[in-house]
């Protein structure tokens, strides 16, 4: 099956457009240079993060990769270590940030669907001393990207965040998709910001804006942030408009996050039916979701190719597992005609190992 009239992109919630309504709000937006006296509708973004997620200030910034790096930045002396999920995105998809340019040690905690072993996080803590910085920072990650959107209880956070302070070390989490975590559990983002002492989010990501992410701490810390911000070169000049958007985002878009969800729950069950080794439908939290592709022997890679040439576009994650991700575009017809798309590559590629076994 080829889909002529339409391209099916499931790589990313990364590739949401603008509504008319932030395209309307950016621009009337305020211009001012948000590097050198501030900017109206900047502050405006910035104090609705802050009291979303229940913290004291914000900042805006380009990326959620550089929002991770400036809380590491703002968190740990050089040479601190940083005790986090060894699957974390901070690990693994930010070209190593924590180390080349933060300067930090790391150690990655084994766990399961991205919550650390509290046993491992426990014995890994280590005081500073004439062999060692010792442990400067934990960090979390909810939803968690490499675990296929899973999302870390509230028990687990806070025990998490007991841990740490117990001890007086900072607590970071990763909240790309902190409202998609939120939704999943029924409860308020404020409700999972309440298990640390700092916390990021994109609103570029199911939430639709172009461009942003808000780190949000205390007041002693954001200042702190604003100055490794500019540091990293992550000052904006007329960033009004882009604030505007997001704005907009954080207003009127978090409560539709479940039907993202939803369609990811039909992605499930429809590749579940297709062969029950692939996924567990009952792992789909959010809006990702992780095939498993092992026994194919065919990688990630080649799959995403074919899936391209037959109309739709998804990323490999690991080299034998592909990540959907549904958004606000992907509606339940995409999600059918992808599954037929990839049903037929799927049987196809049964048929011809099996030709192959028999001879």
């Amino acid at each position: 099956m080829h889909l002529k009239d339409r391209m099916i992109d499931l790589r990313s919630d990364t590739v949401t457009r603008p509504t008319e309504a932030m395209q309307d709000a950016m621009r009337e937006a305020s211009f001012g240079d948000d590097s050198r006296d501030g900017d109206d509708t900047v502050r405006a973004l910035e104090a609705l993060a802050a009291e979303r997620m229940g913290k004291e200030a914000a900042a805006f910034m380009p990326s959620g990769t550089m929002t991770n790096l400036v809380a590491v930045l703002a968190h740990t002396p050089r040479g601190g270590e940083v005790l986090l999920d060894a699957g974390a995105h901070i690990l693994n998809s930010e070209l190593g940030g924590i180390t080349a340019v933060a300067g930090a040690f790391y150690k990655g905690i084994p766990g399961q669907r991205g919550a650390m072993d509290l046993d491992q996080l426990t014995e890994a803590i280590r005081k500073p001393g004439r062999d060692g910085f010792g442990t400067a920072l934990v960090a979390m990650e909810t939803s968690h990207n490499r675990a296929g959107g899973a999302v870390l209880p509230l028990t687990h956070m806070a025990a998490v965040y007991r841990t740490a302070n117990a001890l007086g070390i900072p607590v970071h989490t990763d909240g790309a998709r902190i409202f998609n975590a939120a939704v999943a559990l029924g409860t308020d983002a404020r409700a999972l910001a309440a298990h640390t002492d700092s916390i990021c989010f994109c609103v570029s990501k199911g939430l639709s804006a172009p461009v942003g992410s808000l780190l949000c701490g205390s007041a002693a810390f954001i200042d702190r942030a604003r100055a490794l911000r500019r540091m990293v070169g992550g000052n904006m000049r007329q960033s009004g408009p882009l604030a505007a958007a997001g704005i907009v985002a954080l207003d009127t878009m978090v409560a539709r996050l479940r039907d993202d969800h939803a369609t990811a729950k039909r992605l499930a069950l429809g590749l579940a039916a297709i062969d029950p080794q692939l996924v567990d439908p009952a792992e789909v939290e959010t809006n990702i979701v992780k095939l498993e592709l092992p026994r194919t022997g065919r990688t990630a890679a080649q799959w995403s190719d074919a899936l391209e040439a037959a109309g739709v576009r998804v990323n490999p994650c690991e080299r034998y597992a592909l990540r959907f991700v549904t958004h606000r575009h992907i509606g339940e017809r995409d999600v059918d005609d992808a599954l037929n798309a990839f049903g037929e590559l799927w049987r196809a590629s049964v048929s011809t190992r099996e030709i192959a076994q028999r001879h």
